[in-house]
């Protein structure tokens, strides 16, 4: 029954497959909105998915067919010997690492935790630009090559696409597994073990690590998921012939497929005999209910009741609107006074309203130099790209555009459509996630999380741009959708990829908090479902949502990322279709993407066109886990498990105070003695 299952949820997959693949034909031919062509485009290329005669490759002038299992099997197995070989590399170093800073003191430890989120801020592009600026800095100087920088004829890429793509992958685990052992540290087997006298070393290699490996397995699908998108980046920015390049080069819907399927199948199969083996059993327990056991005993006219008492809202009052106001100001200004979070908010606010400022002042005005004269006017100091000082302070691109000046502009857009992208991630993942913990059983849970799970063996970004390229990319003619259309399709597609995923986790996350007790008493006593939501559910998984909207911020702005380099800027690209002086690709709205849409091409020499954007999206990324940071502190402050520094000082000195005035001294004995004699006379 278990590989009937596993089989029926492959072939569900493979039927999203086929619908992403057909959807940039199909987009670019009928139009994202014409619904009806869509299917019927969908059907016909079902039946010739199925026909092996179909799967071919067309290249060459005149075309040519090849078999295409043929043509991409190379590509597969160059791709999947980086991403294999980085993902091993990245696992292993986590673990020797986490096992190591286990024994560092208390004060390393946490020195330790502060790094990671630093390196977790870094773009996998930044990294991939700086270990190329490396490499051939080193070459210039010493004449020592460390590995090629890119792939050319034969001389293939190996080292550095390996490197770059483990980073992430170790300080993501790294993290989970540090968080995982101080959690199993608490439990009491380990207590139990230390009155022992068992070393930690023994405990922490023969239990703990034991212990913990299955959680480590269902968290690798996450970091899977995360690898296979920047694994697609990396090779574009070390020119790597693999699938990514395979793609790209032939558009058509059987390409995508067999491609796809070639990185599904494995990782689908791997998680699946793994998953197989463990034999986690997963209960789950049944809600309590108020009902009655046999509703046939019951009036279809109550059961009809009883059923609209779920459904029936709450009376709105006027005041209740200002209330939740008032509330939520209050939990704001909580949230202020911890540093890292005001810090983190601050950025926002203040970048946000200087691009706004800087744009309705100006008319969004971006200054140009095409040739910096001397003062004397006659000596060519510069031509474009200016380097950074002078005639602008970080330099122009290869127009003569100030840098900072498009930096400025385009955080709004930026930054702005991100946070809108991730609260409707959030928001639609919300209501289907209340629908999912509150309607659905838990076999049809199950199911549901079964197929979503597949979704962690498609890499996002290569999804992300087979479903954009037919908007944003413009034909001869122009763009087929004006600029409004193309951002809120360009929203609606990044949103809607990834709340599947939301909505499972957020429902997940409901069903812990309805399996309490609390929750049982308060289904006894009447609550209907959209009291139990609101009154008991939604107060316990709020922070956790603000967390997660946070997190979804950050997969926004590496996606802008991933898309430029793919040179899909947000709200279109604009292409310069001269034969003779064609323009460089660039974005419409300025958005920091458009930016680096040719960052492989400036690296050497002109490192500051993609330097300082991307440390504005280091910032960003860094300023949104500061906030997370800071909602974690003050829940764990909440529960006790955290204190703050200040308030721990305070007890600490009230402590002292107290231990000193307790303490009896000379003159406290000599005050003693003569009251008594003083009594003793009396008498």
């Amino acid at each position: 029954m278990k590989l009937v299952n596993v089989i029926f949820f492959y072939l569900l997959g493979v039927l999203g497959i086929l619908s992403i693949s057909i959807a940039p034909q199909a987009f670019a031919t009928n139009g994202i909105f014409d619904v009806l062509s869509y299917f019927k485009a969908l059907g016909a290329f079902i039946i010739e998915f199925f026909n092996p005669n179909a799967w071919v490759y067309i290249h060459g002038n005149p075309p040519k067919e090849f078999p295409l299992l043929d043509v991409v099997w190379e590509p597969f197995v160059y791709s999947m010997q980086i991403l294999l070989s980085a993902l091993l590399l990245g696992f292993a170093l986590a673990f020797v690492f986490a096992f190591l800073s286990s024994f560092l003191p208390k004060f390393l430890f946490r020195f330790v935790k502060r790094i990671l989120n630093i390196l977790e801020s870094i773009p996998d592009l930044f990294i991939a630009m700086l270990l190329q600026l490396l490499t051939l800095y080193i070459l210039e100087t010493t004449g020592v090559k460390l590995f090629n920088v890119a792939t050319y004829s034969d001389e293939k890429a190996y080292l550095g696409p390996i490197l770059t793509l483990s980073i992430l992958p170790m300080v993501s685990l790294f993290k989970i597994l540090l968080l995982m052992i101080e959690e199993e540290f608490l439990k009491d087997y380990v207590v139990l073990a230390k009155s022992k006298g068992i070393k930690k070393f023994r405990i922490l290699w023969r239990h703990i690590i034991k212990n913990i490996t299955p959680n480590t397995f269902y968290h690798s699908k996450v970091i899977l998921w995360g690898a296979l998108s920047s694994q697609f980046i990396i090779e574009r920015v070390f020119n790597v012939r693999g699938l990514a390049d395979l793609i790209i080069s032939d558009f058509r819907p059987m390409t995508i497929a067999i491609s796809l399927l070639f990185i599904f199948t494995p990782f689908f199969i791997f998680y699946q005999v793994v998953d197989w083996f463990l034999k986690e059993d997963i209960t789950v327990s049944k809600p309590i209910t108020n009902k009655v056991k046999r509703q046939s005993t019951i009036p279809l006219r109550m059961r009809i009741k009883n059923r609209l008492k779920d459904l029936t809202l709450p009376r709105i009052r006027l005041w209740n609107p200002f209330r939740s106001i008032y509330r939520g100001c209050e939990i704001f200004f909580e949230h202020m006074k911890n540093w890292k979070f005001a810090l983190g908010f601050l950025f926002f606010v203040v970048f946000i309203a200087y691009s706004l400022f800087y744009s309705i002042s100006t008319d969004e005005r971006i200054d140009q130099v095409l040739l910096h004269y001397g003062d004397d006017g006659t000596t060519l100091l510069s031509a474009p790209p200016h380097p950074p000082g002078d005639p602008f302070l970080l330099g122009s691109d290869r127009l003569g555009f100030s840098m900072w000046d498009q930096i400025v502009v385009g955080a709004k857009y930026t930054l702005v459509f991100a946070l809108v992208i991730a609260l409707l991630r959030i928001f639609v993942g919300f209501l289907f996630g209340t629908f999912y913990a509150f309607y659905l059983k838990p076999a049809s849970q199950k199911w549901l999380e079964k197929f979503v799970d597949s979704i962690h063996f498609l890499p996002l970004s290569v999804i992300a741009y087979l479903l954009l390229v037919p908007i944003l990319t413009p034909s001869m003619e122009g763009f087929s959708y004006s600029l409004t259309e193309r951002i809120g399709l360009e929203i609606l597609i990044l949103t809607f990829v990834v709340v599947p995923l939301t909505s499972i986790l957020i429902g997940n996350e409901m069903k812990q908090t309805l399996n309490q007790e609390f929750i049982a008493g308060a289904r006894i006593l009447g609550g209907s479902k959209f009291h139990i939501l609101k009154k008991h559910v939604l107060p316990h998984i709020g922070a956790r949502l603000t967390i997660l909207l946070g997190q979804q911020f950050i997969q926004v702005l590496l996606i802008f990322i991933h898309l430029g380099v793919f040179q899909l800027f947000f709200g279109g690209t604009f292409l310069g279709f001269d034969p003779f002086q064609p323009d460089p690709p660039r974005s419409i709205s300025y958005e920091w993407s458009g930016i680096i849409g040719n960052a492989k091409n400036d690296l050497r020499g002109h490192y500051w066109i993609v330097l300082w954007v991307l440390l504005a999206f280091v910032f960003a990324i860094f300023a949104m886990q500061l906030i997370i940071q800071g909602v974690k502190e003050i829940q764990q402050e909440k529960v006790g498990v955290l204190y703050k520094t200040k308030r721990m000082r305070k007890n600490k000195k009230a402590r002292n105070e107290q231990n000193v005035t307790m303490k009896p001294s000379k003159s406290d004995f000599v005050r003693v003695y003569s009251n008594e004699t003083n009594r003793s006379l009396d008498r």
